[in-house]
């Protein structure tokens, strides 16, 4: 589903501060399935993690969405494709204080145009679907760290995307929270849905729906990969 072709991503090119961090990746992500990138921190996973959901361009190779290269598209078809084919799940959740639970699900979707009423009931469905139809309301500062959790899976799944990326979901979550969130991403990949996750929480790798581990180290693919 997913392909990357000698992705290279270097910052501060030429500067005496230059990085590397992701050097000349080849990998294919196959469709509904789950997908780890494990390796230590500054190991380049995040960086690809964002090259893959189209949040950062390479700076050199190509990437490839269901066979259609889509490396050097403008960015407003970039922005498109984003928002209609990624779910992203961050490390903090980076749900936003002050506003309700219901609207932090629904931010994702504002910019499509779709009514307001719609939007909240497709809302409402997934808090529902999580058993969080009673906190709608509620301000996400009032939120225990399970139900935070199971706020972000709703907000990533608002616009019903194939792939969900979660970039180090569990680095602050106790055991019980990880196999939790675990047992949530084998769910959506039942559903039909591509999961990609960067990490190196045992707890994640050692889960019993991974289908794929692929090392990364000093920003290429460990020989490791399992």
């Amino acid at each position: 589903m997913i392909a990357l072709r000698d992705v290279r991503k270097v910052f501060n090119a030429g500067k005496p501060n230059e990085l590397i961090a992701v050097d000349g990746v080849s990998l294919a992500i196959e469709g509904r399935k789950i997908t780890v990138l494990k390796g230590p921190s500054g190991s380049g996973k995040t960086s690809l993690l964002s090259i893959i959901g189209c949040m950062a361009r390479p700076t050199s190779g190509r990437v490839e969405l269901s066979g259609r290269e889509i490396t050097s598209l403008t960015e407003r078809f970039l922005t498109r494709i984003r928002r209609e084919t990624f779910g992203f799940i961050f490390q903090r959740f980076n749900l936003v204080s002050g506003i309700t639970v219901l609207e932090n699900v629904m931010l994702p979707a504002y910019p499509t145009g779709e009514r307001r009423s719609v939007l909240q009931q497709r809302a409402m469905n997934l808090l529902a679907h999580f058993n969080l139809a009673q906190k709608a309301g509620a301000k996400t500062e009032w939120l225990s760290g399970g139900e935070a959790q199971r706020v972000a899976i709703a907000r990533a799944l608002i616009n019903n995307p194939s792939v969900v990326i979660a970039d180090e979901p569990t680095a602050h979550l106790d055991t019980k929270l990880s196999r939790e969130f675990m047992e949530s991403m084998e769910a959506l990949k039942q559903e039909g849905r591509t999961v990609i996750i960067a990490s190196h929480d045992s707890l994640v790798c050692e889960a019993p729906g991974i289908d794929r581990i692929v090392g990364m180290r000093d920003g290429k693919l460990d020989t490791g990969e399992r």
